[in-house]
């Protein structure tokens, strides 16, 4: 039902995000979205890519402390309101947004695409599809 992200530790220090993205680069990964949140001593990139399994590997082999976390893909209608709507949903269904980051959908003009982390996947998963919200799977996410 889930998206894998990738959270990647990097020291707070120039350099250290262009040397995560140049091992990405050199193995042919595709991010489809990134996120980093920072402290003043370390960052948490947090990306969906195109192969998770290989990605968390070569980034492991590169010296980089990785874990792959489940989160939420959502197809947002592209209109004003759009997303306070899902999260008037998540609301309802009483689902604590944990974070959130938005990614592009390709071709798709119709979607805005949001990445969720949240406490109860099932019950947001369910509560959108009641409510004609997409929620976007793994294999999607590789072809978009």
């Amino acid at each position: 039902m889930s998206i894998k992200q990738i959270s990647v530790f990097l020291e707070n220090k120039p350099g250290s995000l262009y040397a995560m993205t140049g091992v990405l680069a050199q193995h042919k990964i595709d991010m489809r979205a990134l996120s980093l949140a920072e402290t003043s001593d370390f960052g948490i990139a947090r990306v969906i890519v195109d192969d998770v399994y290989k990605t968390a590997t070569v980034l492991k082999e590169a010296g980089f402390v990785n874990n792959i976390t489940p989160v939420l893909g959502v197809a947002i209608p592209d209109v004003p309101g759009g997303l306070n709507k899902v999260l008037q949903i998540l609301t309802d269904a009483k689902v604590n947004v944990e974070y959130m980051y938005a990614f592009l959908g390709g071709k798709d003009t119709e979607h805005a695409y949001m990445i969720f982390r949240v406490a109860d996947e099932s019950a947001a998963a369910a509560a959108l599809a009641a409510r004609g919200i997409q929620v976007v799977q793994q294999e999607e996410m590789e072809k978009l």
